[in-house]
């Protein structure tokens, strides 16, 4: 095999400096990279191979923690770097930075080239243009997509045709970083390799599911793009239909990528298409205004002053197949949340026969409830009902709560280290395929086309509070709100930041 260059388009932007870089410094130290690696670094700014360099090493110095970074090792790290100067839109360009390729691995036909796409998805469809046109297509080489993939389903299956005129399936990997989170991984391990969780994990079970992925921070500096997007697009149709897939999908026969990735398209395709009621009732969103010292959302950098774009969105989705027909699956994001976390929470089915109350706070004790912490904290929470001490039979809910970080010191924090390494490897088990990508599309264009062509409501929510009232609504017929990850926990403190 060729020798192996990394290719990042995109060098100067955030998403480089708070996560590529630092992911492949901890594959460097775990030396899981190459003695002769490469990483040639793309963006407009004039500046040459040491200059880059000696960027790149002042940037660390806020993203990578004084503990990680070990002067020796991360001066040999850096030593890979290389810096080409390139305009997306130019392809003469792309025949300069062949020739970059060409001169730091020593050979006139490189092939084993990873690209990584760390741009605005406007260009997504042209790069890979550019790069046929220069002969870098070749047939070792891989593409890292960002999401989202496509602005709606007409443009990404249009964006497919691109890519598939270019590369070959097996050579596309759109990520997701969450699939990169030992949690998310472990949503398998758990339910497939444990006999006392897959017999119950069905419709005469478990009552219903909630899939939450909300953040304690506003846009930040993403007005001009996530303005275009909205949260729909930015979590939804990618980030939460993953975990929804990962909680919901039957085993497959075998562990490999075709297999797994096959289930997760059964699962897309059997999750009822919206009704005109559904797109009436059960989905609600929402936008974040001013509240104490926070922002509204129509006050920040690059955003209209009278925008519609909704930052927070929770949705009623029904699975129809055998496992869960009749549970419910309720989804939510948004922004200025009061804290940051990620869980899917299995709601059980009471008890067929209730023989004991709750003395102390006059009600029946609570069902069982199982919740999966994706982030910020990675863990795994199940509460059960037991007698509290005493004469008489209280029974209390207790969590028996178990964390990643338990385990020793792992690197469970960085996804894209996994994911990256993943590609480097050829492995695209825990990557989105093209016909899963145009599956969710399909469910999620005709909300897009429903806001756009009606006067749908868009509720305000003071910033730091959990969305809109109107949300609430969604799971009314469980009697129920939703769950609030800083309410009754042992171990809040690991992962609530109020």
């Amino acid at each position: 095999m060729n020798k192996f260059a990394m290719i990042i388009f995109g060098a100067s932007g955030d998403l480089t400096k708070r996560k590529l870089i630092p992911a492949l410094y901890t594959l460097y130290t775990k030396e899981r990279l190459d003695n002769d690696f490469a990483i040639i670094c793309t963006a407009r700014t004039e500046i040459d191979d040491e200059g880059f360099r000696k960027y790149v090493s002042e940037q660390m110095d806020i993203f990578i923690s004084a503990e990680e970074r070990d002067e020796k090792k991360f001066n040999a790290f850096l030593s890979h770097f290389y810096y080409h100067v390139l305009d997306l839109t130019v392809a003469e360009h792309y025949d300069s930075l062949r020739q970059k390729i060409i001169d730091v691995l020593g050979e006139e036909k490189p092939d084993n080239l990873l690209y990584y796409l760390a741009i605005p998805p406007a260009y997504y469809g042209e790069v890979p243009v550019h790069l046929k046109e220069a002969r870098l297509n070749t047939p070792h080489s891989r593409i890292i997509v960002e999401k989202p993939f496509g602005h709606d389903l007409q443009s990404a299956i249009e964006l497919g045709k691109v890519y598939k005129s270019i590369f070959e399936e097996h050579q596309i990997f759109r990520i997701d970083h969450y699939l990169g989170k030992e949690t998310a991984q472990n949503i398998l391990a758990l339910r497939f390799a444990n006999g006392i969780f897959e017999p119950v994990w069905n419709r005469n079970y478990i009552d219903y599911i909630e899939v939450t992925a909300v953040e304690n921070l506003g846009i930040e500096n993403r007005g001009g793009y996530y303005d275009h997007s909205g949260a729909l697009r930015d979590m939804v149709q990618n980030h939460l239909i993953q975990l929804l897939a990962l909680a919901a999908m039957e085993p497959p026969a075998v562990f490999n990528a075709d297999s797994f990735r096959n289930e997760v398209v059964k699962v897309y395709e059997s999750i009822r298409p919206l009704s005109e009621t559904d797109l009436k009732e059960h989905i609600i969103r929402g936008q974040y205004t001013a509240s104490g010292d926070k922002k509204g959302y129509r006050e920040e950098k690059q955003i209209k002053p009278n925008s519609r774009t909704e930052t927070y969105v929770a949705m009623r989705l029904n699975i129809d197949n055998w496992r869960w027909s009749g549970v419910p699956f309720y989804i939510r994001t948004g922004k200025q949340m009061p804290t940051k976390v990620t869980e899917i929470v299995i709601h059980f089915k009471e008890t067929p026969h209730q023989m004991f109350n709750n003395v102390s706070e006059g009600k029946r004790p609570q069902a069982n409830q199982l919740t999966l912490r994706i982030q910020p904290n990675e863990g795994i929470s199940l509460k059960v009902g037991l007698k509290a001490p005493g004469s008489s039979f209280d029974v209390k809910r207790v969590a028996m709560d178990f964390t990643y970080d338990e385990l020793g010191n792992l690197p469970v924090n960085n996804a894209y280290a996994r994911l990256i390494d993943d590609c480097i490897q050829g492995d695209p088990t825990l990557f989105t395929r093209n016909d899963a990508t145009e599956a969710s599309w399909r469910l999620f264009d005709p909300v897009l086309k429903y806001w756009e062509n009606s006067n749908v409501p868009l509720y305000g929510y003071p910033a730091g509070t959990w969305g809109p009232k109107e949300s609430d609504m969604l799971m009314h017929d469980h009697h129920a709100d939703w769950t609030n990850p800083c309410k009754n926990l042992t171990h809040t403190d690991l992962y609530c930041e109020l």
